[in-house]
């Protein structure tokens, strides 16, 4: 894979494209970041994978015959690099997806490889509205937000690689079933049973739905004044207000760790067995989310003079008035992909 850092260098022409074609498909790597981000289940890999389909693009820019040629072949190209790093390799998962749940009264055993897992992925890095200055339909972005849920994410590494691509480009990009047959080079008829396969595997395993028990938002003001109760909750460690929050079955996973729990009491015995670690945290809010939810920094008093140092990143899944699901990321080198900063003060 090329270099993240290194530009795409212009070493050609394109004059069916104008002055600057690198500029053209720039606008298009917000997208195809989150494209990649779906099939693949990892910010790292999707973005790796963005990079060699735009540097494949410069190398055959001369063959394309005008702008309206671009998108269509980025997306031919990064499908192809995605189905190139996804061959024989195993899927990554959340922990529902590899153990039963866990009574509560353990602690979190062995880390995983990183490889293991989803990867959580901030809002502004592949949704198009979430963005500074991000224009789309309300009513698009609810779905992008829907198709980046950690849920979601996760039943889509169980389809084949081919019938994910079909899946995200018919129901998420919103492709024609022609489009996506001549990207993948086969018919119409073969996308159309793909995608009633697909539709039908995602659907059995519950992706479609994400969070359990899911009611419509809350109006901002009150979905905020949710969040600072549950932060306040959490950093104060009330486990009885904190569990006042939750829903009935609400869910908590915590990678690189495979232990999760289910249900309020579950979750109670785990912080009373684990509750020495879980004291003193602080929250700091991740700028724009995480896969179409609320997320935080998770920080420790672990630093020298009591500094807080980086602990993980929670991703807050909400059903109405209550929190549905909870997924602590305990992986400090996730801070830098939210922009969050490496120490917080002594309070």
């Amino acid at each position: 894979m090329t270099d993240l850092a290194e530009p795409i260098g212009s070493t050609g022409s394109a004059p069916a494209l104008g002055a600057d074609p690198v500029a053209l498909f720039e606008t298009h790597r917000r997208a195809l970041t989150g494209y990649c981000y779906r099939m693949l289940g990892s910010l790292h890999e999707a973005e790796d994978a963005v990079q060699e389909t735009m540097v494949r693009a410069w190398r055959s820019v001369d063959r394309l015959d005008g702008p309206a040629a671009v998108k269509p072949w980025l997306y031919r190209i990064a499908t192809n690099v995605c189905l190139t790093m996804l061959g024989g390799r195993r899927r990554r998962a959340l922990p529902m997806d590899l153990v039963g749940a866990s009574s509560g009264n353990v602690r979190p055993g062995a880390p995983l490889p990183e490889a293991t897992w989803i990867q959580p992925v901030p809002d502004a890095r592949v949704l198009s509205g979430a963005a500074p200055g991000g224009e789309v339909d309300p009513a698009d972005l609810t779905v992008e937000r829907e198709s980046i849920r950690l849920a979601f994410v996760a039943a889509l590494q169980h389809l084949p690689a081919r019938q994910r691509a079909v899946l995200i480009l018919r129901d998420v990009l919103r492709w024609r079933a022609a489009e996506v047959a001549e990207l993948l080079d086969t018919t119409v008829v073969s996308v159309n049973s793909a995608l009633r396969r697909a539709r039908t595997a995602i659907a059995e395993r519950g992706g479609a739905g994400g969070a359990p028990g899911r009611h419509p938002e809350l109006a901002d003001p009150e979905r905020q004044a949710m969040l600072e109760r549950y932060v306040d909750a959490f950093e104060r460690f009330d486990v009885d207000r904190l569990v006042a929050l939750l829903h009935e079955d609400v869910t908590m996973a915590m990678p690189p760790h495979d232990l999760w729990l289910q249900g309020r009491d579950a979750i109670v015995r785990f912080f009373t067995v684990a509750a020495p670690g879980c004291r003193r945290h602080r929250f700091l809010p991740a700028p724009g989310g995480a896969n179409g939810s609320p997320a935080f920094g998770l920080y420790a008093p672990t630093g020298p003079g009591g500094a807080y140092e980086p602990f993980g990143v929670q991703v807050v899944e909400l059903a109405g008035e209550h929190v549905a699901g909870i997924h602590a990321f305990l992986d400090p080198a996730l801070f830098p992909l939210f922009g969050l900063p490496e120490t917080l003060p002594r309070r």
